[in-house]
């Protein structure tokens, strides 16, 4: 009977529950939460995330630009050599500064020169094929650069590559010849438009007497 009763009141002990404080922590600790859950985006992180874009573009805008005129200052630096016959330092400079430069539409001219500069210091130094390879580089970036045409004839001519010079040559002459019907149809515009002004003034006055 005593064995009984103890097993009785082994029965009858409660075990605790956990108080609502811990079981909230409980349930809370690695576990998103229902309000974590609900809460949804900061609605300015879209406005901070266009600004910092916008930051960036512009940083980059003025990086490239800087870039440029640095380039620039180098190929000044190169022609300064050029005409003091340092041709294997001005080399040197002009190929620094087709580094500097940044491949966009803004460098095409300030790159297609210094290609030229270089094709021209190889000739001075009397390696024509590397002239040639330069120019057509240059023509590359800018097809009627016609000093870079003249060069590559020329270093063609020395090279005895006369069927290259001699269409290096007619390249040139293309040039012109559309050159000076360009500014032959525009001074005739410039005429025609001249000529029917003074028309409507002389009918003018014609009508008033």
């Amino acid at each position: 009977m005593l064995i009984e009763e103890e097993k009785e009141e082994e029965h009858n002990v409660k075990t605790p529950k956990p108080s609502s404080s811990s079981a909230n922590k409980d349930a809370s600790d690695g576990f998103e939460t229902a309000s974590d859950g609900e809460l949804g985006p900061n609605e300015s992180d879209g406005e901070t995330q266009h600004h910092v874009q916008l930051q960036e573009t512009e940083d980059l805008a003025a990086f490239k630009q800087k870039s440029l005129e640095q380039a620039n200052e180098v190929k000044l630096e190169g022609n300064g050599l050029f005409g003091n016959g340092q041709y294997e330092e001005a080399l040197s400079r002009y190929e620094l500064a087709l580094q500097l430069a940044p491949d966009m539409p803004s460098s095409v001219e300030l790159r297609s020169i210094c290609h030229s500069n270089r094709a021209i210091c190889f000739s001075k130094l009397g390696k024509y094929e590397d002239a040639v390879k330069e120019c057509t580089k240059a023509l590359e970036l800018n097809p009627s650069y016609m000093k870079a045409l003249i060069r590559r004839a020329e270093a063609h001519e020395k090279l005895e590559h006369f069927e290259e010079a001699i269409a290096g040559i007619c390249g040139v002459l293309n040039i012109l010849l559309l050159y000076i019907l360009g500014q032959c149809s525009t001074i005739i515009d410039s005429f025609c438009s001249a000529v029917t002004s003074l028309s409507l003034h002389v009918y003018g006055l014609v009508v008033l007497y």
